[in-house]
């Protein structure tokens, strides 16, 4: 089987294809939304690559692969053609990630203030992964505007900067490390 090359050369004039080749501008609103899950899901590995508890590790994998389904998605003209099946988020998924986010909530101790973005290495990289996916979502609410965007993939983007909320909190504690809170006055 002979290699593709992986450039095309179409997209040098500044568009790109959505799926059922509709050509859209790179700088289209569309792109900055699945570009930002791709992002997203770059750190997510950047975020597997730190020793991490087996269960996390299998949830991480789960959720980057729902990306792509949100990738595939975000890239359909829903205008001119149905969503594939494989690029629909369902019920059962979401609900599977609210159980990951509750698991995690209840393996770590009660809050005492409002948490900042630290607490290791692995906690700050779930920090960065839930501010990237709080990005995402500010940019579905605008997509939303121009073009329909599918309810539960809105629900599974907000579940998700929970999970990276909780997860960035169970790792702390996991891991020993103190969380740092936010104190009410600027610190010298």
């Amino acid at each position: 089987m002979a290699k593709s090359n992986l450039y095309t050369r179409t997209g040098d004039r500044g568009t790109t294809s959505l799926v059922g080749g509709q050509r859209i501008k790179k700088s289209d609103l569309r792109l900055e939304c699945y570009g930002s899950v791709d992002e997203l899901n770059s750190f997510i590995g950047l975020l597997r690559a730190e020793e991490l508890e087996t269960s996390s590790a299998e949830q991480l994998a789960a959720i980057q692969n729902n990306l792509f389904v949100i990738g595939s998605n975000l890239a359909t003209d829903t205008s001119s053609r149905e969503l594939k099946a494989f690029s629909q988020v369902s019920e059962e998924v979401i609900i599977a990630l609210e159980g990951w986010v509750d698991q995690l909530d209840e393996a770590t101790p009660p809050m005492t203030g409002f948490i900042l973005p630290a607490g290791g290495r692995s906690a700050a990289l779930c920090h960065v992964c839930r501010t990237v996916t709080r990005r995402v979502e500010r940019l579905l609410y605008r997509l939303e505007e121009e073009v329909p965007v599918d309810e539960p993939l809105e629900r599974y983007i907000n579940r998700l900067s929970d999970y990276f909320f909780a997860l960035a909190r169970y790792e702390s504690h996991r891991r020993g490390e103190p969380e740092i809170t936010w104190q009410k006055h600027c610190v010298k």
